[in-house]
């Protein structure tokens, strides 16, 4: 087998995406609850749908501040609704604007929203061993992702079910799922 990317051949956004992102630790408050909410938006849709959309989202959320979104009415609910440059799923919207309540909620008698989120795997990333070779091999969740959905869940955030987490988790280093033909596999 020939050494190349887990995806995003054919598409330099994507690969792009999966070169310099995807799987690379992320610590930061912030961009794990942006990461969590578009992870939201991919629900029953691709990655590459969400990715090419990434930034539209940013413009149409206020750069996912969370205490912007917090603070969005029916207006800006009906804006989001009618803005095409996003997916315009209306369950999906406003969860992600009672994700940044949720979050806001969390930090102010929490704290540290990464901390919470890592603690799901003792603060390191998760190999498996031996790596997938396809991406049939790869679970859609697993039991790290069951318990934060769980606790998220509890926490009063929505459309963060086990699968999502699990993407989630892949996404931001918490879990790497890297193909066995992966360059980036080699990163251990």
């Amino acid at each position: 087998m020939t050494v190349g990317r887990c995806f995003g051949d054919g598409d330099a956004l994507m690969a792009r995406y999966h070169d310099e992102e995807w799987g690379m630790p992320v610590y930061d408050d912030r961009s794990l609850f942006e990461k969590l909410l578009l992870d939201g938006f991919q629900a029953g849709l691709s990655w590459r749908t969400v990715l090419h959309k990434r930034e539209n989202f940013r413009r149409a959320f206020d750069g996912f501040d969370p205490e912007a979104m917090a603070r969005y009415d029916e207006r800006d609910l009906e804006r989001l609704l009618s803005d095409a440059g996003i997916i315009r799923n209306r369950s999906k919207i406003e969860a992600a604007i009672n994700n940044a309540r949720a979050y806001l909620d969390f930090r102010s008698h929490e704290g540290s929203f990464s901390a919470f989120l890592w603690a799901f795997t003792d603060g390191q990333t998760l190999r498996r061993s031996p790596r997938a070779q396809s991406w049939e091999q790869i679970p859609a969740s697993s039991p790290e992702s069951e318990a934060m959905s769980k606790a998220l869940k509890a926490r009063g955030f929505q459309f963060v079910g086990p699968t999502i987490c699990y993407a989630f988790m892949q996404a931001v280093g918490m879990v790497d799922d890297h193909l066995a033909h992966c360059f980036r596999a080699n990163d251990d």
